[in-house]
């Protein structure tokens, strides 16, 4: 049984998302997350308020049990598949962080100064969640989709303005991580 709490090799994690894609695809469907938010605020009334709400969310409610089994998968694989152990992350890159003050990079899990329900007192900490948060949800609408969407459906399917989105969240997180992310945590 310890098998389960092993992560799975690329090979069988990356055939089980093609052949997801697979059947979307032969069902003339589309895989996104960020999509979801409109379904649910559709459901919720927002079609009564604004133009863009309105849509036969019908269609689309197939995907609000993505998002009813993503949560219900990080829940049980965080709590009955998870081993514990801390991330194996390279030593330099664990230095790196450590000058930075995050001491928990390469023993736990999860960066305790990131992931703690504390964190949500931390001035500093709240302002990156919010300005973060907003930040995605901008570009997910502003790209047409998140990066699961472009990056797994979007490509699967060949689309080029998936292309370039791909190519965007790519330039985006390496600006985040040499540009704005020491300038975050000075070391």
């Amino acid at each position: 049984m310890d098998w389960i709490m092993e992560p799975w090799p690329w090979y069988l994690a990356g055939a089980g998302i093609a052949l997801v894609m697979l059947l979307l695809l032969l069902s003339g469907r589309t895989f996104g997350v960020s999509s979801n938010l409109r379904t649910f605020c559709t459901l919720c009334g927002a079609d009564h308020q604004s133009e863009f709400f309105k849509f036969d969310w019908h269609r689309e409610r197939w995907n609000l049990w993505v998002v009813v089994g993503t949560l219900l998968g990080g829940f049980l694989a965080s709590h009955y598949l998870s081993n514990e152990e801390a991330v194996h992350i390279n030593p330099n890159t664990a230095q790196e962080l450590h000058k930075m003050g995050i001491e928990s990079a390469g023993s736990a899990y999860l960066p305790n100064e990131f992931f703690t329900i504390e964190q949500l007192t931390n001035p500093k900490a709240l302002a990156l969640l919010i300005i973060g948060g907003f930040l995605v949800g901008f570009g997910a609408r502003y790209a047409g989709g998140c990066t699961s969407g472009h990056a797994i459906s979007g490509l699967s399917n060949l689309q080029w303005p998936s292309l370039i989105a791909v190519f965007g969240f790519f330039a985006g997180g390496l600006t985040m991580v040499y540009l704005i992310f020491p300038l975050i945590f000075p070391s």
